[in-house]
């Protein structure tokens, strides 16, 4: 993707108001980009993790010119999202006597934007931050819309603040960093986001998955683009999950569950429990809202044609127990009086908000996925 090609996607909130750029080479002239938000000095913090560090921060610091940064650096994986390494990054963060105008770049996947990002919300009250996703999933879902969150021992990101951006930089060459089994977690998402609002963009999907994951510059290009927009429009219209952004859950309230018994580890990544949580979605959906079950199928067939898990066995380590899996809903922060809302879907392209889901057919899709 050249410069001429950069694509900039606008979410619209009034005031706080960004764009979502996408593009190669973003982070080898992030100082360009940063510009309008540095017009009067600003002190630089980047947050990162290691893994991020060794393969981009040399592009960032060239990216960044003359304006230098200081650097920090959380653990990978989900389990940094967590109480102790929060208060780890603010003391760390407060112990560079920063001021309200410092600007925080979070370098790397959703873990380190969720974490940066709520870090961001309560340090000094509030300070600005910008998204530079490495990561497939990232780049499509969670750098875009202001959600930032930690994990608890009751469940996934129950704890975090709205908070939005300043910038998204979406540099897709970091992908071409990344393994495989990264890069399908976040194809997870992109094929969401049309299942949910965009049955043609699935059909492409079915067409062109595998260019995307390979690293076709056009196709990956598209898809990226599709899930921002969609993602953008969704945002701007509900900011706070009241209405339509809960839209976006699709998949979510079984993958989160999912990631809940599976201990937030390697063993179960966040895009592959989504995927799986949509097939189990899918299955209810047939029960609830008389979804073609053909529509089941082909869902089914392409993210298990891509290499991702569709069924329980695909999940690794001991069997996950029915009942206990889904104790975790309860606590879902979309959970009323203890049960559990789903988003389903009466085809593919469409999902509405269901509540009052009878426990027994809960039961049954997440049975009937083994």
């Amino acid at each position: 993707m050249s410069a001429a090609s950069e694509r900039r996607v606008r979410v619209e909130l009034g005031e706080r108001s960004y764009d979502v750029v996408i593009g190669s080479g973003l982070l080898a002239h992030a100082g360009r980009w940063l510009e309008p938000l540095l017009e009067r000095p600003r002190r630089l913090v980047v947050i990162t993790d290691p893994h991020v560090a060794a393969a981009q921060l040399d592009r960032l610091r060239a990216g960044l010119g003359n304006r230098g940064a200081d650097i920090i650096t959380v653990p990978t994986g989900e389990r940094a999202k967590s109480w102790g390494e929060l208060e780890r990054l603010l003391d760390r963060l407060l112990g560079l006597t920063i001021d309200r105008r410092t600007l925080l770049l979070a370098l790397g996947g959703g873990v380190v934007g969720d974490l940066a990002g709520f870090a961001a919300s309560i340090a000094l009250r509030g300070l600005d931050f910008v998204q530079l996703p490495t990561t497939l999933l990232a780049q499509v879902d969670s750098s875009v819309g202001g959600k930032t969150a930690i994990n608890t021992a009751a469940g996934k990101n129950l704890v975090g603040a709205f908070y939005q951006p300043r910038l998204v930089l979406a540099d897709v060459d970091c992908l071409d960093t990344l393994p495989a089994r990264e890069l399908r977690a976040g194809y997870a998402e992109m094929v969401k986001h049309a299942v949910i609002a965009d049955r043609p963009m699935f059909e492409w999907f079915e067409d062109h998955g595998a260019a995307v994951i390979a690293g076709d510059a056009a196709a990956r290009g598209r898809a990226v683009e599709h899930s921002c927009v969609t993602k953008a429009a969704i945002v701007g219209a509900d900011e706070r999950e009241g209405g339509v952004r809960a839209h976006l859950n699709f998949g979510h309230t079984f993958g989160h569950a999912l990631e809940t018994a599976t201990g937030f580890g390697d063993r179960l990544l966040h895009g592959e429990s989504v995927a799986l949580g949509m097939v189990m979605a899918m299955r209810l959906s047939e029960h609830v809202l008389g979804c073609p079950a053909d529509d089941t199928a082909r869902l089914t067939a392409h993210l298990a044609a891509l290499g991702l898990p569709t069924r329980l066995a695909d999940v690794a380590g001991p069997p996950l127990d029915p009942r206990a899996t889904i104790a975790h809903m309860a606590v879902d922060k979309k959970a009323k009086g203890g049960r559990p809302s789903f988003i389903l879907a009466p085809r593919l392209g469409e999902v509405r908000v269901v509540d009052d889901v009878d426990p027994r057919l809960v039961e049954a899709a997440f049975v009937a996925t083994a």
